[in-house]
């Protein structure tokens, strides 16, 4: 059964890459559809609140298994799409068994996560794990706490980013005046009208007060 509708949904098109769309670098606001009492939820939640505590998590609990499962998600789904300021979606659960993640191998689940308007992380089960929801989606994650890291950047990395460009524009700006105060001072030293001292010095002052 998961082969033939993997097989039925590629012909399709739903996991064409060319369709895929890129995720948000800074993320705002990202919707969680999971199980509110699971691992997956908490791993995903703190990972995110401790790389860029900026984005806010808004969870779309959900059952993950058994028979309410793939209805629960597609409506779970529908309603983050529904919800103004989403930026990004992430579809998780912890490992099991193939018939523990059956739910995330509905057809109903793969056609509403190619449907939504809204980019979307799954992040089903462990490594080797692989649904019908994993090819469907804009990025496969191999867990639900890669996904997190997926979803946002990392703040220390940014910081890191911003002091060193900080320190490349007043390194060039420093370079630059220093530059232009010395060709200044060569055309001065061409010019022999005795008026000039004044303005020589003018120039002096500017160039210590920047």
């Amino acid at each position: 059964a998961f082969e033939q509708l993997k097989n039925k949904l590629e012909k399709e098109g739903l996991f064409d890459k060319a369709r895929k769309r890129p995720l948000p670098s800074f993320p705002k606001r990202i919707g969680v559809v999971t199980s509110p009492t699971s691992a997956a939820y908490r791993d995903i939640e703190n990972i995110i609140s401790r790389r860029y505590p900026l984005t806010t998590v808004i969870l779309a609990p959900t059952l993950v298994q058994g028979d309410e499962a793939a209805p629960g998600i597609v409506r779970a789904i529908g309603e983050l799409s529904d919800m103004e300021g989403i930026d990004l979606i992430i579809v998780a659960r912890g490992g099991g068994s193939l018939e523990d993640l059956w739910a995330f191998n509905e057809e109903v689940v793969a056609r509403t996560i190619y449907a939504s308007r809204i980019p979307i992380i799954s992040g089903v089960g462990h490594e080797t794990d692989f649904t019908i929801a994993d090819y469907v989606a804009d990025m496969r994650a191999p867990t639900p706490s890669a996904a997190a890291e997926i979803a946002v950047p990392d703040r220390s990395e940014l910081k890191k980013r911003i002091q060193f460009l900080r320190h490349a524009i007043e390194s060039a700006t420093t370079e630059g005046l220093e530059q232009r105060h010395d060709k200044l001072q060569y055309a001065f030293g061409k010019i022999k009208a005795p008026d000039l001292s004044r303005h020589r010095q003018r120039i002096d002052d500017i160039f210590r007060t920047t």
